[in-house]
């Protein structure tokens, strides 16, 4: 049986980490926490479990703070996880029998998100799938701040897994507003910087695109009244990032 290490990234998760490190228990021969300096109690409760490898390290940014936690890892797979994050009986299972018999160096499976309670089985956020669980240095995170992708090194094809992770997502709709602002902001800052421009044209029309393609062409209605808050606030996140590239812009 192959060893297998999980690494997660934590910053004030005292709500969500002792959940996620749970599911993780009998899987992960060995658990990275690498934290940004949490005031909350995030340390004391992942080091009151026995696997966990605890470290600190400065932020600067979502796939810089991810690899440095797979740099940390000492398994012959790496299952990368956010502390929001709940490995699924049915995907315990199937890592499980990755760990006995390996046949591929990376494995991808579906995310599943919960909003507020309610499991969204549509809006573009299901099925969302994620390559995750690969073969120590075979893959790295990539991406555009704060979007990360875990991206494969070699062209080899990637297996899939039965089974979902389950995330933790929102607790409500002012987390989820909260949490856009932040995110359009870094966005906005991460495509500036490669050179990605916006205009009064790109923010009068992609948000009321994004929340039709995600509402209509994405059955977002079909997940009901949250359905309908989720695909607005996706529109809305849109019209931010674009409006602050273009106030970035002019300021520039």
């Amino acid at each position: 049986m192959v060893s297998l290490s999980a690494a997660i990234i934590t910053l004030n998760e005292e709500q969500n980490i002792a959940r996620c490190i749970n599911s993780l228990q009998g899987i992960a021969d060995e658990i990275i926490v690498v934290d940004s300096f949490s005031s909350d109690k995030t340390e004391e409760i992942c080091m009151s479990f026995s696997n966990v490898k605890f470290f600190k390290n400065k932020f600067i940014g979502h796939i810089q703070q991810k690899n440095y936690a797979f740099s940390k890892a000492s398994g012959e797979f790496v299952l990368g996880i956010d502390a929001d994050e709940v490995v699924s009986p049915e995907l315990r299972n199937s890592i499980l029998k990755v760990k006995e018999n390996p046949t591929s160096n990376f494995y991808s499976f579906t995310r599943l998100n919960n909003y507020g309670g309610h499991w969204v089985k549509h809006c573009g956020w299901y099925p969302d799938i994620k390559l995750r669980l690969v073969k120590k240095g075979m893959a790295k995170w990539g991406g555009v701040n704060p979007h990360d992708i875990l991206l494969p090194q070699t062209n080899d094809d990637t297996s899939f897994l039965t089974g979902d992770l389950l995330h933790y997502s929102y607790a409500s709709i002012a987390d989820h507003i909260n949490q856009t602002n932040k995110f359009s902001s870094i966005a906005a800052e991460s495509f500036f910087r490669e050179g990605k421009r916006s205009s009064v044209f790109h923010i009068l029309t992609r948000p009321p695109l994004k929340f039709l393609k995600d509402y209509i062409l994405k059955a977002g209605f079909l997940d009901g009244w949250k359905g309908l808050v989720i695909c607005l606030i996706n529109g809305f996140y849109t019209f931010l990032k674009y409006s602050k590239i273009y106030e970035l812009q002019r300021k520039e």
